[in-house]
Order: structure tokens, then sequence, then C-alpha cells
């Protein structure tokens, strides 16, 4: 007994009916075993009541949960011992009435959108594929559409004919219509605004000093499409600080977390959430750290270690991922985390580390020393340079000492607005607004996004 793994194994001293919840979370979770007259410490103390048990423990058992289990009788040095040997069940097994589930060494009993997506798991279904009677094909977001349809003619991952097909032809080949609705999937990936049906159907990043004190914020939206190029785009240019370092004349800018790795990262984020819960995935970015967190959970019957070993395609939204790996998105085989390690190889950065809760799933990245940045001065000789080595010697003669000054600025920090950068170098909001627009009709700048959650990109 001392081989087997604790989480699965439940020691009694003495039997109590209240160990019939543990039962059910056994035979609704990967199996297990009670064993009867053990204590605490694996100590065989014996029962005195064994015969009886043997004979009362079944029946308790099935008229409470309706399931048949083993319960054997053991005997060591005149001590005699009993084993309920839990099998685990393909469908959903209740305790008089109630759900519940075995988590790590606890059992946990299962209300709300835990409960829904269990039955669904028990019964083969997805959250994803669920119709969504209310919403009609025309209500979908064509642009969102074509787009998938552009990025899966580059991939060629499925037949040209069929992206040829009408909207609604499409959507049925693609599994995102169910019994004549579209299914949450269809919503989620091609609606103007998931929100509307789906609350939290979006991303949040913030960024945050070491007391993890928030600084500033942002909130990704649209179809998820839409979201991901948008989170790259926006961590990259407003919230990563990049290390530059110089190869000769060649200017290198290095971030702690690869594009690959990143991408990869929200991609799972992304297949793998419980969207039922409402809860938005979240960014959260210091100078030195990236945490990714969403709401989910491993599929039934892997731990930890199952992540960082070889392991098969499991997605808790199925539909979802599949439209991603048509368009190129993601790989179909599982090899999503072995990319990420991969892209750490690659750029010699340390590998993630994976946190598994029971209400969701956080990756950590951590910079190496080699790239963290202590000095964060809003405008200092290194920023200088970046900004000087992002124009060219024909623009750079074009652009006057006050251009230079809000270069600078920007470039430290692409969230401010015009009365923060008026406040940093010291002339009236006036005099910023006509050199923001200098700077654009030069090609040198352009907005991202609206004046109140956007951010400015120095162009190359």
């Amino acid at each position: 007994m001392e081989n087997q793994e604790k989480h699965n194994i439940e020691w009694k001293a003495v039997w109590k009916d209240e160990y019939l919840v543990g039962i059910c979370a056994f035979a609704n979770a990967q199996g297990g075993k009670f064993f009867i007259g053990i204590d605490d410490n694996g100590e065989i103390i014996g029962v005195e009541n064994s015969k009886k048990l043997l004979e009362s423990l079944p029946s308790k058992i099935r008229d409470s949960m309706g399931i048949v289990v083993n319960v054997n009788l053991h005997k060591k040095d005149s001590l005699e011992y009993i084993e309920i040997d839990v099998p685990s069940y393909p469908i959903t097994i209740s305790c008089k009435g109630n759900y519940y589930y075995r988590s790590g060494s606890t059992s946990q009993k299962l209300t709300g959108i835990e409960l829904e997506s269990f039955i669904l798991r028990k019964r083969g279904a997805t959250w994803d594929n669920v119709p969504h009677p209310l919403v009609k094909i025309e209500d979908l977001d064509q642009n969102a559409i074509q787009k998938f349809k552009e990025l899966a003619i580059r991939k060629k991952r499925i037949d040209d004919t069929i992206l040829e097909e009408d909207t609604e032809t499409l959507l049925d080949k693609l599994h995102l219509i169910n019994n004549g609705y579209l299914t949450n999937a269809a919503l989620l990936l091609f609606s103007k605004d998931p929100e509307r049906y789906f609350t939290g159907a979006f991303i949040k990043v913030g960024f945050f000093e070491t007391n993890a004190d928030l600084i500033y914020q942002d909130e990704v939206r649209g179809s998820l499409f839409e979201q991901i190029d948008k989170v790259i785009e926006l961590i990259f240019f407003k919230y990563m600080k990049a290390k530059i370092s110089y190869d000769g004349l060649q200017r290198i800018e290095e971030y702690f977390v690869s594009e690959a790795s990143m991408r990869e990262a929200i991609l799972n984020a992304i297949v793998h959430k419980q969207y039922e819960s409402g809860v938005p995935i979240q960014i959260s970015i210091y100078k030195d750290k990236l945490y990714i967190t969403n709401v989910g959970k491993l599929p039934d019957h892997w731990t930890e270690k199952t992540l960082y070993q070889k392991h098969g395609s499991k997605p808790y939204n199925p539909n979802i991922a599949h439209v991603f790996y048509l368009a190129g998105h993601i790989e179909s085989w599982g090899r999503g985390i072995e990319k990420i390690f991969d892209s750490c190889i690659e750029n010699n950065l340390p590998m993630p580390k994976y946190y598994i809760n029971p209400t969701d799933i956080m990756i950590e990245f951590d910079a190496p020393q080699r790239l963290v940045i202590d000095n964060f001065s809003k405008v200092n000789d290194r920023v200088t340079d970046r900004v000087t080595d992002r124009v060219t010697d024909r623009v750079t003669d074009r652009v006057n000492d006050n251009m230079m000054k809000v270069l600078n600025v920007i470039s430290e920090d692409p969230g401010y607005s015009y009365n923060d950068i008026s406040d940093e170098i010291g002339i009236s909001r006036k005099s910023v607004a006509t050199i923001i627009k200098k700077l654009k009709d030069l090609g040198i700048i352009e907005r991202i996004g609206n004046n109140k959650k956007g951010y400015w990109k120095i162009k190359k």
C-alpha cells in the first residue's frame, strides 16, 4: 500500500456514513480505494465489526448512489481490515442527489457551471458545441469569417471548395451548427460582440509594479480571431520592455518571453478556457515576470506531470481548437506546450512554470537576470538611442528637439495621453497635439486603438 499514490487512497480507522461522499467522488473521477481499519499513518489497527460491514457497505453504497463496488476483507497479523475498491464510472454518479468529484486529495461538491461542465463531459458533449437558439447567421461578423478563409487558404488544411461554400454550409462543415442552431463556438469565433452572449469573453492585460500595484491596464475584445492578434501586438508594443544591446552596429532587442511562446500560451488559454465561468483571461505583466491565467482545468485523469510529457490533444473547446487549427494558429496533436518549451530553449530563456489550481490554470514566465531592466526612468539615453534607431536618417533630419522629446516619452510608455506627454516634457497640450500631427504626417508614429484605451506605435 505504501507504493500507491496517496490521493487515490483514503485510510479510515472506523467506518462513517459520511465517507459515502468520498466514494461518490472517486466514482466520478479516476477511481480509488477506501481502507477501513487503517489509521492516518497507514498503520493497520483492524476493525471489530468486519463481518457486519461486509454485509452492510455494498447495500449502503448501492442505495445512496446506485453503483456496485468491490468490498473485500483482508487480514494481517490477526488484524482484519476492509478494502472498498471504487472503479471510475463513465456516467455521472450522485450521492443522495448531490454530485462530488475527486480533485487532488479532496472531494469537491459540484454545483453551478462546474456541475454543468461535468455532466456535459460525461455525456461526451462539450460546452462549445451547445446550440444557441437566439442568434442568426446574419448576426455574425463577415469580416472575421473572411479572415478565417484567407488564413485557411494559405495553410491548406481544408479543401478550397469548402471555403467557397455559402456561410451556412461552411459553418456546418466546421461543426459550428448543431441541430440547425449556431453553437457557442461559432459565436465566440465569429460574432461581432461575443460578450453580448458570454460575460467575460475578453482578455484583460495589466502592468504591475513589484509590490503588485496596478499601473495601467487594457481589455482586448472582439471575436477570438481578433483577440489573439490584438493582444500580441498590445503586449509587445505597450507592455513588454526590451533589453537593448548591440553586436557591432547591429541593434538587438531581447524580450524575456519570445513571441512564439507568448502566442502559444495565449492560444492554449483561449482553447481551454471555461467561457461559462464569466471570467476573462488575465495577463499580468511585471518588469521581470509575466503570468497568463484562465479559468479551466486539466482533462480527466491528467496531472501537472502530464503537461511536461508527450501527450495528446484534449482541448476543453475542441470545436474552437479545430477552427484555429485549420487557420494555422495551432497544431492538432497537443504540441502547444512542447512548442513553448522549444522556443524557450531556442532563445536561451528559462522554462515557464505551470500552476494547477482548483478553479484555474496559470503559466509563469520569468526573465533571466541578463534581461531584467532595472532603470525605468521616463527619458534617458537608452530610450533616446532606441527612438533614434527607429527612424531613418532622412526622417531624423526633419525631427526637431521637441519632436524627439515626444518620441522619447511615448517610446518609454506608449500608453501616454496628450496630457501625460505635456506634463513630461513641459510644453502645452496644444503644442503636443501639433507635434503628434507632424510625426503622424511623416509616417513615424501611428495611433493604435482609441484615444482612451489605445497606444502609440513607433514605426520602423
